[in-house]
């Protein structure tokens, strides 16, 4: 049976590039934001939820979510987006859950999400450490049509490095003085040895 893993971290963190290393070890990899989107683009009443929320800005004339005039709405506005938040993780949770019984037969297997909880059907978290500014500066280079400043409003929504390094079974230093593929292969070889084993705590 597959050990489920959680890879979570903020924004920029780098939470993406360490599950890539993952999948060349050989892990499947459910991606639940942009699963999300999915979702929330082809899933009639996540639609509908949302446009009741948000209004029609939320989505394109061309039926794409407006990620842009979402963000601006709930970032900085943390009861709107619990409740967004109330709309989409259920049925993200539905779609990972069925997921994750079709990869079985994997010794690992591994979810990567900025939000997560303890117990939250995972064997083991793995959160990805990175200096704000570093993040920042990521965050900038790969989205330029975000400011700063929405970055920083939503590192602020975030929850704290403390609390990521809380919730870890493992952690991933993402700095440019620690190398990070030894470390992920580190971890990955102790996950493989649970799935083949009673678990490693």
């Amino acid at each position: 049976m597959a050990v489920k893993v959680g890879i979570t971290g903020g924004i920029g963190s780098g939470k993406s590039t360490v599950c890539r290393v993952f999948s060349c070890l050989g892990a499947p990899v459910y991606y639940a934001d942009e699963r999300a989107r999915w979702l929330i683009e082809h899933d009639p009443q996540i639609r509908e939820q949302i446009l009741t929320l948000l209004g029609p800005e939320a989505y394109t004339g061309e039926g794409k979510y407006n990620t842009r005039f979402v963000s601006a709405r709930v970032f900085g506005d943390k009861s709107l987006l619990d409740r967004l938040n109330a709309i989409v993780h259920p049925r993200v949770r539905e779609d990972t859950q069925q997921w994750a019984a079709e990869n079985q037969h994997y010794p690992v297997i591994v979810k990567e999400a900025a939000i997560m909880k303890k117990g939250a059907d995972l064997d083991y978290i793995v959160s990805v450490i990175s200096p704000e500014s570093v993040r920042i500066k990521r965050v900038l280079a790969r989205d330029p049509k975000r400011s700063r400043e929405q970055v920083e409003a939503i590192i602020a929504s975030q929850e704290p490095e403390a609390y990521f390094r809380e919730i870890a079974d493992f952690v991933v230093e993402n700095r440019e003085d620690i190398l990070l593929i030894p470390q992920v292969l580190d971890i990955y070889q102790k996950l493989v040895s649970a799935s083949q084993t009673s678990g490693i705590r």
